[in-house]
């Protein structure tokens, strides 16, 4: 049963003129002083959500993006200074991309957080979707095999400086460590200086396709999984939990529906449906520009993201509604009733899951990410009794 509930926060600055009919994602340039304002936001964020009782708070880390969409490029830094500045409240990594980190600079920044905050950051890899990321930090992305074999070993590296005192490698992008001699003997193993304090390492990572690949990879370690919106009564997140089942029971590890995943939504609260879908198509709309040009909508055609581009077209082209994704599951909008209705049925369909993320779309101002969060808070998770939800706070 649902127990715990996250958000996660992917970055994006306070925007202007947003949706089909506004301005184009690659027109979008905003000056540094109001990139960095990013950081303050999270932090009103962390702080809001700290007060209400939220199980924690996730960031994602991008590079470059002087759009506005995501604009953290380092989680960990980040992490540390929201966990001096809030109590209970943890922060997940959500997620550090690993092709753009030497494997064991991860795992030493990690194990440091891991220290100075107690335990309260939570781990998590990601392969990345950024092409101008990736490929600018020397690792591949175009070349989707060599990414996903580079990503395998830096985790398999990973965990192995977490969990041995001492350690060596040997694979096709890592030799470790390298065969030198070192004040007066031959290097032959390494010690990740300090490891984490809290072991076994909590880690979770993206599930996009579900492979069985991906799925068996996952749990060898032990990560846990994240399912964005997707097509909850579609079939979609269905079949990539019945998947996650299927390579569990391959490592004899019997799991129930749902049980070491994270599901992860869109919401707007309001009165009404019909009054969440006015105030929220915009956002939803900005959203679908921003990560359809990426190819991470896989309904969406050529022709509709070169349609996106136009602000002119988009507005009444054809293109994906909010309303088509409320009626799929990807999006929580509506009544608080309504969600709570939502996420009841999630927890009979899924037994085994106990939490999920809540979170904005790109382009919702900070003034109504507090809003939405705490009313979120006041009304949907008293719902779910396990939940222990503190006194209202107000959203300044």
């Amino acid at each position: 049963m649902i127990t715990k509930f996250d958000s996660l926060f992917a970055g994006h600055i306070d925007m202007d003129n947003v949706g089909y009919g506004g301005i184009p994602v690659n027109d979008r340039r905003f000056p540094n002083e109001h990139l960095a304002t990013v950081f303050d936001k999270a932090q009103a964020m962390a702080q809001l959500m700290d007060r209400l009782g939220y199980n924690a708070f996730w960031m994602a880390e991008h590079h470059f993006q002087h759009e506005g969409y995501e604009c953290i490029p380092n989680v960990l830094m980040t992490a540390v200074h929201l966990a001096h500045v809030t109590k209970p409240l943890k922060i997940g990594c959500g997620f550090n991309i690993t092709p753009m980190w030497h494997p064991l600079r991860l795992a030493e920044d990690f194990a440091t957080a891991d220290i100075l905050t107690d335990g309260r950051i939570i781990f998590g890899v990601g392969r990345g979707y950024h092409t101008r990321e990736v490929e600018t930090f020397g690792a591949p992305l175009l070349d989707q095999p060599a990414n996903r074999e580079l990503f395998e070993e830096q985790v398999d590296i990973i965990f192995k400086a977490f969990n041995e005192e001492s350690f060596s490698h040997r694979g096709k992008h890592y030799t470790l460590p390298p065969e030198v001699p070192y004040r007066g003997y031959a290097l032959k193993e390494l010690t990740v200086v300090p490891r984490p304090l809290r072991l076994p390492v909590e880690c979770w990572q993206p599930i996009q396709g579900g492979t069985a690949r991906a799925l068996d990879f996952m749990a060898k370690h032990g990560i846990r999984g994240l399912i964005g919106g997707g097509s909850a009564e579609g079939g979609a997140m269905h079949k990539v939990v019945l998947g996650w089942q299927e390579a569990h029971a391959r490592r004899g590890q019997h799991l129930e529906m749902g049980e070491r995943l994270c599901f992860g939504f869109h919401f707007y609260l309001a009165k009404n449906r019909e009054q969440g879908i006015r105030e929220a198509a915009k956002y939803y709309e900005e959203n679908m520009k921003m990560f359809g040009e990426l190819r991470l909508v896989r309904a969406l055609s050529d022709e509709q993201i070169e349609i996106m581009r136009d602000p002119k077209r988009a507005a009444t082209a054809k293109l994906p509604r909010i309303e088509d994704a409320i009626a799929n599951g990807g999006v929580l909008c509506g009544s608080p009733e309504q969600v709570v209705e939502h996420l009841k049925a999630l927890e009979r369909r899924y037994p085994g899951l106990d939490r999920v993320s809540v979170s904005l779309s790109v382009g919702v101002p900070q003034e109504v990410c507090l809003e939405q969060l705490e009313w979120f808070a006041s009304e949907v998770m008293p719902a779910f009794k396990q939940v222990k939800v503190a006194e209202p706070a107000m959203a300044n």
